[in-house]
């Protein structure tokens, strides 16, 4: 904060009380200077090429074009995670008022309008404050994870696979796969297999070993704390 106040951009602040509703509290309370908005965390990175591209983007953007979607590489000790991750397509690019976050974690950014992808790359480094700040913070993604898988199986909540495989919009499309997924037993090693055989994770060296590892970690933590929760009512 103290950074982006000295580089001279206004900083709004306001109590946490969750994901999603933070960041739809910052699209609904703040008067924006320009009609487009892109959206990043702390821990991503705009290259000088995507800068260019973006401009581009929304000096061409046609009416009923709201959004779009933005590739992102992974990083782990200076490695790009380019066969242990996916590098997926977020929607961080939207016209102001036209775009609304669902699900509190892991939160869903759905646009009234048209989203087109964008040529290039933003670069994410989650392991920027180490690795034992990502496995704290994922402590508690874990936590919340489990509450929402008992939650919306209590509430009848249907995952598609059709939606898993053919979603255009990748966050939508990861929302399904998850749901489906966690319905499988031994999850925690095939998700390992998966990143190491299935997406050659070996190939990034040691980051990928052990990015996989600690998605696998992560997995066994949903796992065990779902049981605990179910068991403890």
């Amino acid at each position: 904060m103290q950074i982006a106040t000295l580089a001279g951009a206004r900083v709004t602040q306001r109590e946490f009380d969750g994901y999603a509703t933070q960041r739809n509290a910052a699209l609904d309370t703040i008067d924006y200077k320009h009609e487009w908005l892109l959206i990043l965390d702390a821990d991503e990175r705009i290259p000088e090429t995507l800068v260019k591209n973006i401009e581009e983007a929304v000096r061409v953007a046609q009416s009923g074009v709201n959004g779009y979607r933005i590739q992102r590489r992974d990083f782990l000790w200076g490695t790009w995670l380019k066969h242990a991750q996916i590098s997926p397509y977020y929607i961080r690019l939207i016209r102001i008022g036209k775009a609304r976050y669902t699900r509190e974690i892991n939160e869903v950014l759905e646009v009234d309008g048209v989203v087109k992808p964008l040529p290039g790359y933003f670069d994410h480094y989650p392991f920027s404050k180490g690795i034992a700040h990502w496995l704290t913070k994922h402590n508690t993604y874990s936590t919340m994870e489990a509450k929402r898988w008992i939650e919306e199986n209590a509430g009848g909540e249907k995952f598609s696979l059709k939606k898993a495989l053919f979603s255009r919009d990748f966050t939508y499309r990861r929302y399904h796969q998850k749901g489906l997924f966690y319905k499988i037993p031994a999850r925690p090693l095939i998700k390992w297999m998966y990143m190491v055989i299935w997406r050659r994770a070996f190939l990034d060296g040691k980051a990928g070993f052990t990015y996989a590892a600690l998605q696998s970690i992560y997995e066994f933590f949903i796992v065990i704390k779902t049981r605990e929760m179910l068991n403890n009512k």
